[in-house]
């Protein structure tokens, strides 16, 4: 029985950029599990009416419905329990915690410093959509809360504990990626797809740890399309 991921996608439907179902991408990979991505927009919020939910990702493995990234990584640790994602009692707790650094720390500075190669990213038809949407949230128009700058010292800020466990260990998980690793690098990942922005100095032990991110699975973050591989054919 087919796996599906629903996935979102930009101006070209090989453009996937959201940071949580990078999260799910990774985290099959790391299961060792085939999954088939489905492309799906902002606005397509129909296609989702089976899950009763309105966002991905959304996994469908057999019979069973999950949404939500977070969910998504305890329902495979449980479902496929060897090569453990988040593991359980403490260890779930720490992937809990790098979920809201992530969310709360890293995504807000990224935003502040992208939010405008992002929107030329999305398909022409959901830009309206994601324009007032986000605008509703930030309290301000986009090119008023875009200030790379501003977020790029945030960012720099925010990454410091990053950088203090990345002295001792290649990776969040230790000596090999796990949970808390994807969980992060998701939000990499949807900067690298969208923008050409340089977030982090080659010099950073962040910048290294990225590179080994990219490189796991096959490659798999390495290899993902990025806007820069097609926005001459959108112009």
């Amino acid at each position: 029985m087919t796996r599906v991921l629903y996935d979102l996608c930009g101006i070209d439907e090989e453009l996937r950029f959201s940071p949580y179902c990078w999260r799910v991408r990774y985290a099959l990979a790391h299961k060792g599990l085939e999954v088939e991505t489905r492309p799906w927009r902002f606005t397509e919020k129909q296609a989702l009416a089976f899950a009763d939910h309105d966002k991905v990702p959304v996994l469908v493995d057999g019979d069973t419905v999950v949404v939500e990234s977070y969910e998504i990584l305890r329902y495979l640790d449980r479902t496929y329990p060897e090569a453990p994602l988040l593991g359980e009692g403490l260890a779930e707790t720490r992937g809990h915690f790098f979920k809201h650094y992530t969310e709360r720390s890293l995504a807000p500075a990224m935003m502040r410093t992208i939010i405008m190669d992002l929107l030329n990213a999305i398909h022409p038809d959901d830009r309206a959509y994601f324009r007032e949407t986000r605008e509703k949230r930030f309290g301000r128009a986009l090119e008023e809360f875009h200030s790379p700058a501003k977020g790029l010292a945030q960012l720099d800020a925010a990454l410091e504990p990053l950088r203090g466990q990345l002295k001792n260990a290649d990776f969040l998980d230790g000596e090999a990626p796990a949970g808390a690793d994807y969980l992060v690098f998701g939000s990499f990942m949807w900067a690298r797809c969208v923008s050409s922005a340089d977030l982090v100095s080659n010099a950073d032990p962040v910048h290294a740890w990225i590179e080994r991110m990219l490189d796991q699975h096959g490659g798999l973050g390495r290899q993902a399309l990025r806007i820069t591989d097609i926005e001459g054919a959108y112009r």
